[in-house]
Order: C-alpha cells, then structure tokens, then sequence
C-alpha cells in the first residue's frame, strides 16, 4: 500500500558514513541525484557531489581516494546496464569491491534491467515505484542503512602506517582511520617521525572568504603544475564544514575540478565533524601521512572563513589567502588575519568592477603589515587572478610567484619552461563578455515594458475621453457655445493622443472590413499572397480563422490593440504571423535512434503523408557531449541509445539522405547544445555536398572550386531550421555543458558572425531553450524568465561584438516545454510581447527582430513510468495549449520516453495527437481562440509582471552571467525541483494513476515494454565507420586541428574553420582540440 501522505523518520546511522553521487556519464540529467544527495546530507551523511556526465573511471578513482562507503548514481540516457556493470568490474580489480552500489534512472531502467543488474551485484536500483512506496526519505534510508557499516574494520592491517605504501586505496583507508581516531598514539609517534624527513616538502595552506573561488584556483594551479612539471606528484586536501544540526557535509570542493584526474593526483575531502573551527583535529597527522607517501607538494584546501580566521598557518609551511574585491572600505582590511601571515594574497575575479582599488588598497595593507616600507609595492606577493578564465595570465603569474616562495623559504621548488615569465601580478584580459556599465540590462528592459503599459494606460483613457466628448457634443446639438467648449477638451486630447495611436483607431474600421471577408490579400517582401480566412463546418456555420472583437469604446479598442492586436501586428501577443500557412501544420517529426541508417528510415516514415518536412533530430549522449563512439563499456552502452549516433561528416550525409535540405518545404532541427558548432558545420556541409551532387548530376561534371563557392553561398542562404546551441541554459540546467562558458560564448558569436557574413538568413544560429530548464525541474515562470533573461544576453552579448541588431535578431529562436500549470496556457503570448517590446524600445530592431518565434515541446517532467497509457492524455492537453497560442512549432513527446527511446507505434500515436488537433478539432480552425477571455487577459500580465520581477532579481546579481557565477538560477531550479518532488510524494500534488486513482491491479499486471535500443550491428559499424574515416583523412584532419587551435588562441573566427576542418576531422578529435585551447566547463553544484 502506498505511503503517501505519510512522514517517514530520517534512519540515525551508527558510524560516519560517506557517500560518491554523481550522474552518469554523457548524463546531464542531475536534478534527480541532488535531490538525493541533499536529502543524504540531512540524513546526516558526508557526500562527495561529482556532478553530471561523469565516466565510470571518475567515480570508482573518486571513490577509492575518498574512501566512500557508498556510490550513488543517476542515470537516464541508456547504457545504464554496461554503466553499473562496469562499475562493479573496476571496483573489483582495484580491490574495492566492499563499496556499495546504488542507482536509480526513474522508469529508464526497466524491472528485467533491475532484476539482471542485481544479480550482478549492484546493491539496488530505485525504480518509480520504490518511489511511492518509500517516498524519498525511505529511499535514502535504504541506502544509508545499507551502507552504515565501519570501514575501519573490513581491513583492519590497512589502519597501519604500512598502508600508506599502498598506493590511493591504502593511503585513502589510513587517512580514514586517522579520521576516525583508531590509530594507536604508536602508530601516529611513528607516521610523525617518519615525516620530519620530509621539511622541505611545500605544504601550501590554501583559505579564503567563501566563494572566492579557491577550488576554481586550486584546480587552475594544479593545470599549471601538470602542464610545466608533468611528473609531480600532488596531494589536495580539502576541508568543508559539518552541518552541527544533522551532522551531514556537503564536500564540494572535487566538482569543481578539472585538473584532478590523472594518476600523480591524490585527492581527499574532509570533513570538520565536531571540531570547532575550520580544520579538522586529524589535519596534522593526515598531512604527515602525505608527506610519508612522499608526495612533492601537499595543498590544503579550508572551508570559506571569516575576518578573524587564520586556522590553516600552524599546520602548513606556505599559506595563501583568497578574495574578491567586495570587502568592503579600505579600513575592513585591517581586521583580516590572514593578511598578517599569508605568503600570497590572491585578489581572484579581478574581472568584477572595483578590482584595481582593492588590488592597490590590498598592497598598501600588507605592505603596513609587513613594514615593508622599502619595498616596491610591484614586487609584494599581491596577485590579481581570473580563476574562471581559461589560460588566466594573472593565475599564470601566481603559479610563478609561488615556485619563487617556495625557493625563499627553502622548500623543494621546480623550474619549468612550459610558460613564458609573467610581465604582470595580475591578470591582463579583464575585457568582460557584456560591459559593466551594460550589466542592468534585464532591470532596463522591466522598465521599459512597465514604461509601455503606463503608456498604453494613459493613452486609452485619453482615447476614452476623447470618444465621449465628440458623442456628448453630438447629442447635444448645435449650440455653438457647447460646441466651442467640448471643441476645446477634445483639441487638448487630441494633443496628448499619440499619433500612431491616433493612426490605430482610425485603420481599426478598414481592417474589420477586411476580416469580414472570406479572404484576405497582403503584401508580404513585395508579393502579394491572397489567404483563405474562413472555414465552414459541416453544419455549414462558419467560422474565421481570426475574430476580432466588437469593441465600440475607442480606448478598449486602442488597449487592445496596443497589447494584443491581431496575430501578425505588434506587439505580436497572438502570434507573429497573420495566419498558419496553408498545408503545413506545425508538426515536427522527431527522431534519433542507433546509427543514421535507422533513423533516416524513421524520418522518412514520419514525413511520407506531410506536404512539409520538418525534421527534428535527438542525438544519442556521445554525441551530445562531444565525444567519438568508443569500445569503453560506459560510452560503448550508449552508442545509438537515446538518440542518434554521430561522429563524422559521413554520417550526417546518411542522415539526411533523401531530403533536400535547401527546399523551401525543408526545415531541421539540430537538438544539442555542447558540440554544437560541429554539428552545425556537418549539417551545413552535408547542404552544400547534396547541391554540388545535383550539379554533378544536372552538368555530368562536379564544380570547380569557383563554381562550388556559388553553389556553397546559394546553399547557405536557403537551408532552414535550426540549431539549439544555447549553451546559457546548458549550465543553468546542467546539461551538455562541455567547455568553458567564455569559449562558448565566443563560439556561439562567430557562428553569428560567419552567418552574417554568408547573409544566412533562414537558419537559427540559437535556438534559446527552456525545455531543459523546465525539465531540471524549473516551474514555467522561471522557465519563461530565465529563458528570455537568456535570449537577451545573446542580444547584449553580440551587440557587444560589434554585431548590428537588425543582422542577428531574426536569427535568434525560442524552445519551451509546454507543461499542466495554468501559466503555460499564456507563456506564449508573454514571451512574445515582452520580447516585441524590449526589441522595439530598448534596441530599435525591426519589426522581423521583433518577432520571437515560439517552439513548442510538450512536457517530458509529466511523462510518468506508471500508467504509462496515461501520458498521452497530459501531452495532449499541452499541445493543445501550444496550438491554441500559436506556436511557430510543435513536437509531442511519445507516452514510453519515460522509460525508453519511443517505438514506431508510440511515435504515429504521439503525431496523431496533433494531427487530430489541427485537422479534426474544430475550433483549432480559429488562429486566435485565446484573445478575449477574462483569465487568458488577467494571467498574461500576472505572469509578465512576475518575469518581469524575475527579470530585476538576476539583473541584481550582475546579469544573467553574475547569476550564474552565484549558481542563483541553478539554486532557484533545484529548490523548485526538490518542492515538485516531495509534493509529489506526499500526494499534495495530485497526479493521475501515479499518486492518485491508482491502478489497483498494478502489482498482477505485467504490461510488456517494447525497448528501442541500438542494435550490436549498429554500433560496430558506428565503430568501423569511425576508423575508416579517420584513418582516410589521418594527416588532412592533423593539418586541419592545428588550424583550428591557432584560429582560437588568435582570435579568429572559429566556425569559418570549423566548417573546413568538419570535412575531415571527425566529432571528438575537434572536442578535444577545443579542449586544449578553450577549456573544459568547470561544474558546481
């Protein structure tokens, strides 16, 4: 029976237990493992977070070096079975098979999948159903009740100093002993005097205000280490706090880094249990323990700490303090410790305003406390770094200026030659991505939409007043006197009443007129186009594609159509085009399954009956995180699964083949984000190839290298569609995020550039996405907010490049998830006027810049593994919701994604919903069914003042960019999340054949679930094909790689060589040359 409703006691566990979370790899899918890994934390456990896409390498070295008790992992696109297995194999031969395995995928991982995974050994897979049963609490409580045993006592010879020879596992278990207490005083006499041998080993002492970013620093110095003294061997260990009430630690210091994963790196996370303070009471003997593993540098990491702290000095021979410049006045200074023993003072985020004073306030301060009245304040330790910028030459300096500290003060120190001697102590580039002075752009664009609604209200009443005074006038004759003083009032309003204002009320009677009829002739880029507008039913009653309203009150027609109009007019709150074209739904036929062969065969079975093809492709988890396929089980187990496999130029060729991509009636969509570019560069490439085959075709010869450049040119100016590339909701949603945001930023902005430049005007260079934010568990109004607060980045952003706003606005797109709560019905319209708004007014784009084009996919959160029939009949009602506010598109997800690639059957069933719609349902005959209704108008400006309000919290926080570095939309998307969840578990929220109406039989019914999954075939040819490839292109692709670095690290415009090198390098060999001069995305929680 089902505990809904019911509270469950959190389980006290006996011993400290320590758990590894972390999302599998090519996974973004985290929403699920924080939830648990925060419920963990207040169950009273130590949790080390990795974080999404992590390899199974990742977390069984992260388990060993932490001497966890448990791992916990999500994992919701395929491969699972090969992903768990492999854990458990690697656990096994590194001789850590004691650690528990837990997991969990919602319905992904199947009961035969379950049942066959624990028979192997996993300790146990959560399904849905252990959901409703135990609810969260007594998820964690099984997992933690599990894992409660004493580590100390499964190998009781490795809490001897002899472990310490161990290597990581032995190393790991002593220091956990040491943790624990249980090493004699023998024992300890003897680890500290085998240390003493090791003086001259540098302990660097690493502390900080909290988010200074010392873990970014951290890891950016060890990059350094690695990069110029490659055989170093270095141990971290970092502290972070005990919660005093539950006695759960979030150790967060290991996702944030990159650097750590390589075989000369020991990393360990400690937390301060019951000591009062920042270091834990064992600190001494672990360092010492690392120096008897003779490591050649040891770094302590401390939590974020207070004025008054300097905790870390006694126990360390170098220390250095970390902070930002919003200390506040100069005289705060004074009051930090720190500065009174730290050998380097690191001002880090120099690139936030105000960096430059507190550089030199900082200088002055120490120089005070160190007398050094003599000395140039250019050559005191003071260094002004930017952790979060790839290659920081201010971090570079510091990496020097700390070899030469240890030199000064006698300890073992290198020289290497990798970099050249920094000029300067701080950093050179503190160039930002949208200005300082552009940074309240979001609060300028709530001004201004709240500025045209005051203005809207004012101008209505006038038109009001205006009316009534010429029908007062007119009813009361001719009396000239009368006459003379209403001629006066209505002179001053006529005044006040905006032209165009003026214009709208005098075009309003022609433009009813020209409804009225049963068609309609516009001139659209000087052609006229004549339109239908009416339909009949078989009833014979006829009905418009667009009622208007029957207002006779001149300033409720002006209010109306000031902030509605009719679709097609500013401010395009009905829909950005006058009507639906003829013949061609909104429909988007998507695919993504095993090898392109496959899923070029599903494209075609899903377009065979459609006048218009509007392909939509889901790529398999490589592809989406930039990879090649491998024979590595964890990447091996995903090849085709979730998606399409692609790696090479070859394949999008195969993809694609048969549909003309340049065809007016053609339109594709590329749904990722991270590797984008690439694809991109494939996809356009593939365009171009088809139409030099059908030249070689028509002429019986191939073109020349002129001839192709004609061709190249005509081909990108007529391919539609679009590619998602939005990498802002990527971080915020924590999904294929794969190089540093700074990188991709500028990836992004030359993709624009290069389409200015070809005058690409079809294509969407981005497709701004909420879909992923509203499926980490965003609510619709941040997903709404957070989505234009996106869009209008990018416009700040290439505005800043230098970009005109009339050259990119038109090739900026938006992609929602259409959702059950009452403010989808209107996202729509919302998105659409504060986007017209804040284009017109605040940039001056014109109208096509204007328009915001509105992609619908309904919602995946409300696909649910129980009752799974069930799913069509919510994902019905949102694309009935998307139609009635006129999406510029509509994908329906199929009712078994929940737990599977869709199957041919689920896919017609999901298209069938809104070919019903479109060609059954009646009123979807009418294109403005919306317009007029009490709610509809009293929900679109509730819901724009609430974006709008949203709009002013990030812009507090610096921008979307400033918020992101705080982790603010993050937090806020978890929070909702995590309240979506329990509410869901507890029933409050009610959900058909889930948490209510329950099946009865659910538990005798064994529904046979068809799984589509990539065949063995298929991903050995997807293998065969790869090698083939490159071994063909081996020295092209060398050439190419090395163009592509050198177009980074000058500045070029990348993409212009990416679409050359695309022709021969293949998906992962241009990932990891990106990685080398671009960096890789740094996670956080």
């Amino acid at each position: 029976m089902s505990s809904v409703g019911s509270l469950v006691k959190k389980y006290k566990a006996k011993n400290h237990i320590r758990f590894l979370t972390a999302a599998s790899l090519f996974d973004g899918h985290d929403a699920a493992i924080n939830i648990m890994r925060r419920i963990l934390q207040s169950t009273g456990v130590e949790v080390i977070h990795l974080g999404h896409n992590r390899s199974v390498e990742d977390v069984v070295n992260a388990a060993i070096q932490e001497d966890v008790h448990a791992i916990a992992i999500s994992s919701y696109q395929g491969g699972h079975v090969e992903y768990f297995k492999f854990i458990l194999d690697l656990l096994k031969e590194k001789g850590a098979s004691h650690i528990k395995v837990f997991g969990g995928g919602g319905g992904v991982i199947v009961p035969d999948e379950i049942a066959e995974l624990h028979a192997y050994g996993v300790s146990y897979i959560f399904s849905p159903e252990d959901g409703q049963t135990m609810q969260l609490q007594g998820i964690i409580n099984r997992m933690v009740e599990m894992a409660d045993y004493d580590l100390t006592r499964i190998n009781t010879m490795l809490n001897k100093p002899s472990s310490i020879s161990q290597g990581h596992l032995g190393l790991a278990r002593f220091i956990t002993a040491l943790d624990e207490g249980v090493v004699s005083a023998t024992d300890i006499e003897q680890i500290s005097t085998q240390a003493d041998r090791f003086g001259q080993t540098p302990v660097l002492g690493i502390t900080g205000t909290g988010g200074a970013g010392k873990s970014s620093l951290t890891d950016e110095l060890i990059r350094r280490f690695q990069l110029d003294l490659n055989e170093l061997t270095i141990a971290v260990i970092a502290i972070d706090p005990t919660k005093r009430k539950t006695g759960g630690a979030l150790l967060g210091d290991r996702i944030r880094m990159n650097a750590i994963n390589h075989p000369n790196i020991y990393f360990r996370s400690i937390a301060t249990r019951n000591t009062v303070g920042e270091v834990p009471e064992s600190l001494s003997h672990i360092i010492n323990a690392c120096k008897v593993a003779e490591f050649d540098l040891i770094i302590v990491e401390t939590p974020g700490i207070g004025q008054g702290d300097a905790g870390i000095v006694p126990f360390v021979n170098t220390s250095m303090y970390v902070m930002t410049a919003e200390f506040g006045a100069a005289s705060q200074l004074e009051k930090i410790d720190m500065l009174d023993f730290a050998d380097l003072v690191v001002i880090n985020k120099f690139d936030r305003k105000g960096s430059d004073d507190a550089y030199r306030d900082v200088r002055k301060q120490y120089q005070r406390n160190y007398e050094l009245f003599d000395t140039s304040l250019d050559e005191l330790p003071i260094y002004g770094t930017i952790a979060s910028k790839f290659n920081d030459d201010g971090v570079t300096a510091l990496y020097q200026g700390l070899l030469e500290t240890f030199a000064i003060k006698q300890l073992n120190t290198w020289q290497g030659n990798f970099f050249e001697l920094a000029e300067s102590k701080k950093s050179s580039s503190q160039s930002s991505i949208i200005a300082p002075e552009r940074q309240r752009y979001l609060a300028e664009i709530s001004e201004a939409v709240r500025a045209y609604h005051q203005t809207v209200k004012e101008q209505s009443i006038i038109a009001t007043e205006r009316q009534q005074l010429k029908e007062a006038r007119r009813m009361l004759g001719d009396d000239k006197l009368v006459a003379d003083a209403f001629e006066e009032q209505m002179t001053k309003r006529d005044e006040r009443l905006d032209a165009r204002c003026k214009k709208l009320i005098e075009q309003w009677p022609a433009t009813k007129k020209s409804y009225q009829s049963d068609t309609l002739s516009q001139t659209i880029r000087d052609k006229t186009i004549t339109t239908g507008i009416v339909n009949h039913t078989l009833s014979g009653t006829r009905i418009p594609k667009v009622s208007l309203p029957t207002y006779k009150d001149e300033g409720e027609i002006l209010r109306f159509l000031l902030k509605e109009n009719l679709p097609g007019s500013f401010p395009f709150t009905a829909g950005v085009f006058g009507f639906k074209r003829e013949g061609e739904d909104p429909a988007r036929m998507f695919a993504g399954e095993g090898d392109p062969f496959r899923t070029n065969r599903r494209f075609k079975l899903l377009s065979e009956s459609s006048e218009a093809t509007r392909l939509s492709t889901a790529f398999d988890s490589v592809t989406l995180y930039g990879n090649d396929p491998g024979v590595r089980p964890d990447i091996y187990g995903k090849i085709g699964n979730s998606g399409v496999s692609i790696a090479t130029l070859d394949d999008m060729k195969v993809l694609f083949d048969g549909f003309d991509l340049c065809a007016p009636s053609t339109s594709v969509s590329l749904t990722i984000n991270g590797p984008a570019p690439t694809i991109l560069a494939f996809f356009l490439n593939t365009a171009i190839d088809q139409q030099c085959l059908k030249f070689k075709q028509e002429k019986g010869q191939y073109p020349t290298e002129e001839q192709r450049e004609t061709i190249k040119d005509w081909a990108l100016a007529n391919v539609r569609g679009t590619v998602q590339a939005d990498i802002l909701k990527e971080d915020q949603g924590q999904n294929t995020c794969i190089f540093s945001t700074e990188f991709s930023l500028k990836m992004m902005a030359d993709i624009q550039a290069y389409f200015i430049r070809k005058k690409v005007r079809n294509f969407y260079s981005v497709s701004i996405s909420g879909y992923h934010i509203a499926e980490a568990g965003a609510n619709p109004i941040s997903q709404l907010a957070f989505t234009l607060s996106n869009g209008f980045t990018y416009v700040e952003t290439y505005l800043s490049r230098g970009m005109k706003i009339d050259d990119f606005a038109a090739n900026l797109s938006f992609f929602f998830s259409n959702g059950m709560d009452a403010e989808y019905t209107v996202m729509g319209r919302v998105a659409r006027r504060i986007w017209a708004i804040a284009m017109r007014f605040k940039y001056g784009a014109s109208e096509r810049g204007q328009k915001l084009k509105y992609h619908i996919q309904t919602s995946g959160r409300s696909l649910h593994a129980q009752e799974m029939d069930f799913n069509d009949i919510r994902t019905t009602l949102q694309a009935l919701i998307a139609i009635n506010d006129n999406c510029n598109s509509l994908h329906t997800n199929a009712y078994d994604e929940a737990v599977t690639t869709p199957t041919e059957e689920s896919v017609r069933r999901a298209m069938a919903i809104q070919l019903i719609i479109n060609k059954e349902y009646g009123l979807a005959k009418n294109e403005n069914a919306l317009q007029g209704s009490f709610i509809i108008d009293e929900l679109t400006d509730l819901v724009e003042e609430a974006v709008l309000r949203e709009f002013e919290r990030i812009s507090e926080r610096g921008g979307v960019l400033g918020a992101m570095e705080t982790g603010y939309q993050r937090g806020k998307i978890q929070d909702e999340s995590m309240n979506y969840e329990m509410l869901k578990h507890t029933g409050d929220l009610p959900i058909v054949g889930v948490n209510t109406f329950e099946n009865p039989n659910k538990n005798t019914i064994d529904t046979p679930i068809e799984l589509a999954r990539s065949t063995e075939q298929e991903k050995q040819s997807q293998l065969s094909r790869l090698n083939a490839r490159q071994e063909d292109n081996k020295e092209m692709a060398t050439s190419m790689l090395l163009s592509l670095k050198n177009a980074v690290q000058s500045n070029d415009n990348v993409f212009n060589v990416l679409m050359e090198a695309s022709r021969y390098c293949s998906l992962g060999q241009i990932t990891d040359a990106f990685f080398e001069v671009g960096g890789e995305y740094r996670r956080n929680m």
